[in-house]
């Protein structure tokens, strides 16, 4: 027993008439006749009462519609499933992000992929740092990873998706709690608040290279394993921490003030990152509806 046996039943079942069936299905009648006879045989049983005035379902006939539909339905499904997975449409995708500032934004992502490919599976996981992230896509352990990096290996595709730059948060206490903005050259006696010296560490880099190259070595007091715990330390006026816009703007702590920066121009944007020869159809799909949502 094969589909097409099972869809020629439905068609004379339906017709009731070999000759019409036939036609329906542009072949020849003897053919058809053929293919009927040889489901009856394989399954044991008459399902057509048929003479020359007449065709007619047998009780066996009337049994099998329901179950030959369903087995129809069941490859039609079947074939959607692939060629939706062919086109990006149904699969996983995992996606790994490091920082507050990126929590907004993978939101984003999630509810429109929701939404508009209910197909594809999202599985997200955060990481303390974008190094991680990084070597995880290296590795083929995810498929996409969202941080800030100072070099993309070769082989790693990448682009911006959210503009950033640097700014100082300290106590709402601070002397410098109410500046519009500030040189880091004004900061050589402050107290800093730094995340650790991790590999690819952007923030610790920056604070260090920048004090450096304006006459002074940045006094870190504490050293917090991520950025919530840093602005806690901040609240309670350990030091001052050097962070990002993007994290002030999902900051509402009001005992945490921050002011910007005006020589700190490097590079701190958020990019995303994925393997170039990706073979997942679904993450395309993914990193066009991340395009979609940076900027909303």
């Amino acid at each position: 027993m094969d589909a097409e046996q099972l869809r020629a039943f439905l068609a004379v079942a339906e017709e009731l008439h070999f000759g019409r069936t036939a036609a329906r299905l542009h072949i020849a009648q003897p053919p058809l006749s053929r293919t009927i006879k040889r489901l009856e045989r394989h399954l044991g049983a008459t399902l057509f009462d048929r003479n020359t005035r007449s065709v007619q379902l047998t009780t066996s006939g009337r049994a099998l519609i329901e179950p030959a539909r369903a087995v129809i339905d069941a490859l039609r499904s079947a074939e959607n499933a692939v060629a939706s997975a062919g086109e990006g449409e149904t699969g996983l995708v995992k996606v790994a992000f490091a920082g507050v500032s990126t929590h907004s934004l993978v939101a984003r992502l999630a509810r429109t992929v929701r939404a508009e490919h209910p197909g594809i599976e999202l599985e997200l996981s955060s990481q303390n740092f974008a190094q991680p992230a990084l070597k995880k896509v290296l590795g083929g352990e995810t498929d996409i990873a969202l941080g800030r990096w100072d070099l993309i290996p070769s082989g790693i595709g990448s682009e911006v998706v959210m503009v950033d730059h640097l700014v100082l948060a300290v106590a709402d206490t601070h002397a410098l709690a109410r500046a519009h903005e500030i040189g880091i050259d004004s900061l050589a006696a402050e107290r800093f608040v730094s995340l650790p010296p991790h590999e690819g560490s952007v923030l610790p880099d920056r604070l260090h290279r920048f004090s450096v190259a304006h006459g002074f070595v940045a006094d870190v007091v504490q050293v917090a394993p991520d950025t919530q715990t840093a602005l806690a330390l901040v609240a309670a006026e350990v030091g001052c921490h050097l962070t990002l816009a993007s994290v002030a703007d999902n900051v509402t702590d009001p005992h945490v003030a921050f002011v910007s920066l005006s020589d700190m121009d490097a590079n701190v944007d958020l990019r995303v990152a994925w393997r170039e020869d990706s073979t997942n159809p679904a993450l395309r799909v993914v990193l066009r509806q991340l395009m979609a949502v940076r900027s909303t």
